[in-house]
């Protein structure tokens, strides 16, 4: 492989990040990486073909009309294939963070499926984003799988770019809300000892542009690049850095030397609000030095201008994008391993004692638009206008059964798009200032949904329609619904009167025209 002598040779910005017109294929569109690359893709003059199971989820994504969607597995070859028609580049962005003991498996199996898929339809180029490791050290299963799908893109016949990455840091990573939640939550912490092991951090926006620039590296490129940002730290000093940057007092750390990675990850779960089947790899990650062993991207995608973003300029992006609510995607905007992903059923043989329906209506003193705006910002830090207790106590119970819990929270304080997570619930249905449909993510022994309506009665008056449905599986299903048909009462009857109620104290702060009620969020005095 020839290598550029000296800067004057090396590929001028422009050229590199300019896509021409380039067909590119997203894979991953519904992740965290994939979600943003897709718009920088388009900014840079690429077409773009994104790759879904699900492509309604990515129906209210602000660049969805200047793409082109298909619905395909990547473990199926011949979708995949079709896929990659007249693709120049692809982008390879799946990974499984949890899913049982036979995910790396399938890692491997779709890894090589794509890779044949690709070498059929001639695509020029694989972009793969992988995980920093280092050389001579025993891997968890999750960094031994992506170091070995890495390996098997770099085998197949197309050219593959693979980028090698530890703690991207951006708001709404896993990484950085991690780190956030450990530090804002913990002002004295009990920490293992691999808070002191260095660590090269990566803003989003630098992966961001490696993953669109590779896309231009000549054909006889077909290797792995560490990518990492200007400063080495610990994550110790990460946490203290953000405690800084965020304005919080000085944070104590006492490190301990017997807290197992399966311990560690545990840990997290339970203080922040990434789960432990998310918190395990990315805890395991961090039991390695994971520093650049050398920087020969930087010969085919030139640093900016400005240079790499440093540590705290990062953070202080990240930060800025929360509490701004412009948090593009969320580590939460994939789907949960193992979590149902059913639709809302309409086959007349659901009905009856196979569907379970708990229905309630309420006529509501205010607009349309003002009931909608109450609904469209339940849940995460605004609750659900009912009685805390109940879910706070399901909520911990879910965590422990190995589900997501409350703390997912929200990407977006104010707004959803289909394919959100909310707290345990994904939106799996929005029409505007009509309805809201959420799909249950926490383990039960069933499926459920739970449709919050906006609607008229015949004289013109506003109605707040709630419907729970719940499918039971066997009979753990059956005992489950009647073990909590007693408490809808409170639990539904009491969202359905809070609501109504905060709904109603927007109307009449709007009818007084108070210059706070254009950024107000409703209910929160009001949640009993």
């Amino acid at each position: 492989m020839s290598e550029p002598s000296s800067d004057e040779h090396r590929p001028s910005p422009d050229d590199v990040l300019a896509g021409n017109g380039r067909l590119a294929l997203v894979t991953g569109v519904t992740g965290y990486i994939g979600g943003r690359l897709v718009p920088e893709l388009l900014q840079a003059g690429f077409r773009v073909r994104a790759l879904a199971r699900r492509p309604e989820r990515l129906r209210d994504r602000p660049w969805i009309d200047d793409v082109e969607v298909v619905a395909a597995d990547a473990s199926d070859r011949d979708q995949v294939a079709a896929a990659m028609e007249g693709v120049d580049v692809a982008y390879y962005l799946i990974h499984a963070m949890s899913g049982g003991s036979s995910f790396a498996a399938k890692d491997r199996r779709t890894a090589r499926t794509f890779a044949r898929a690709a070498a059929d339809q001639g695509v020029r180029r694989i972009v793969y984003l992988g995980g920093l490791h280092p050389e001579d050290e025993d891997l968890s299963t999750h960094l031994e799988s992506r170091r070995e799908v890495g390996e098997i893109l770099l085998d197949a016949p197309v050219p593959a770019t693979v980028l090698q990455a530890a703690v991207i840091l951006g708001s709404g990573s896993a990484s950085f809300e991690m780190m956030r939640y450990l530090t804002e939550r913990l002002p004295v912490m009990v920490c293992p000892a691999w808070v002191y092991n260095r660590i090269q951090p990566i803003a989003v926006r630098d992966v961001l542009r490696y993953l669109v620039g590779s896309a231009s590296m000549p054909e006889d490129v077909n290797r792995t690049f560490d990518v990492g940002g200007p400063d080495v730290v610990t994550y110790l000093d990460m946490m203290r850095g953000y405690a800084e940057v965020a304005g919080l007092p000085k944070r104590h750390v006492l490190p301990v030397k017997v807290m197992s990675p399966r311990l560690s990850s545990h840990w997290v779960g339970t203080i922040t609000p990434v789960p432990g089947s998310i918190a395990r790899p990315l805890v395991e990650s961090l039991v390695h030095e994971v520093v650049c062993k050398e920087k020969d991207v930087e010969r085919y995608v030139p640093d900016p201008p400005q240079g790499l973003t440093p540590f705290r300029r990062a953070l202080q992006l990240a930060l800025t994008r929360i509490q701004e609510a412009d948090v593009t995607t969320r580590w939460s905007s994939a789907s949960v391993p193992g979590a149902p992903s059913d639709p809302l059923p309409t086959d007349p043989d659901w009905a009856g004692g196979n569907l379970y329906v708990d229905e309630r209506t309420t006529v509501v003193d205010a607009s349309p638009r003002e009931l909608w705006q109450v609904l469209e910002g339940i849940g995460g830090e605004q609750g659900w206008y009912s009685w805390p207790m109940a879910w706070a106590v399901r909520g911990v119970m879910d965590r422990f059964s190995g589900g997501p819990g409350l703390r997912r929270g929200r990407r977006d304080p104010r707004h959803l798009m289909v394919g959100d997570a909310v707290d345990w619930w994904r939106v799996e249905e929005r029409h505007q200032d009509e309805l809201l449909r959420l799909r249950a993510e926490m383990k039960l022994p069933g499926l459920a949904w739970l449709d919050l309506r906006v609607g008229r009665d015949p004289v013109g008056r506003t109605l707040f329609q709630q419907r729970a449905l719940f499918h039971p599986k066997g009979l753990a299903g059956q005992a489950y619904w009647a073990a909590i048909s007693p408490f809808h009462g409170v639990v539904f009857g009491g969202m359905q009167q809070n609501v109504k109620e905060a709904a109603e104290a927007l109307a009449r702060r709007h009818a007084d025209d108070a210059p706070e009620s254009a950024d107000v969020r409703p209910g929160a005095t009001l949640v009993r």
